[in-house]
């Protein structure tokens, strides 16, 4: 067995800030409803890309971090992107075969399921149910899947990130 370096962390690091950074930016309010679930697509990329070292404890990591940038339960992000992590990490080899726009339709998949869990812990906390709207950032999320994986994908290539 042969060890190498690992390379990249730093671009890693950075496009989880970018996504935290994209999260929190303030937007219209009309707009404010499509605004994609960042953190949980780079998060899919990198757990794609890299599962050795992208895996189920940054996904709890970046979602602590995404509870408290937005000010929600705290773990209710943790708990969900910890989940979408160890299922992308266990069918990682799968999705990579698939072309792009199969890719896009197993990244709703997944984003849904990060919805869904977001729904439970609003009904576990006895909140209102919310309208139709609250689907709308998995569609927007899929739609721009090819966009953000070309730009990670060639981000991963530039700095070799292993």
């Amino acid at each position: 067995m042969t060890l190498t370096p690992q390379r990249g962390g730093l671009v890693i690091v950075l496009s989880f800030l970018l996504a935290f950074l994209l999260t929190v930016l303030p937007l219209p309010e009309w707009a404010r409803f499509f605004r994609p679930q960042w953190a949980v697509l780079v998060l899919i990329y990198w757990v794609m890309a890299s599962p050795h070292r992208v895996g189920v404890g940054v996904g709890w990591t970046s979602g602590l971090i995404l509870d408290l940038l937005t000010g929600t339960l705290l773990g209710q992000h943790a708990l969900a992107l910890s989940l979408i992590a160890y299922i992308t990490q266990k069918m990682h080899q799968r999705i990579r075969l698939f072309p792009l726009w199969q890719q896009s339709l197993t990244t709703l998949v997944l984003l849904l399921i990060e919805k869904l869990l977001a729904l439970w812990v609003l009904g576990a906390i006895a909140q209102p149910v919310p309208s139709l709207t609250f689907w709308m950032p998995p569609i927007v999320g899929t739609l721009l899947w090819p966009w953000i994986f070309i730009v990670l994908r060639d981000l991963q290539r530039r700095f070799q990130v292993s």
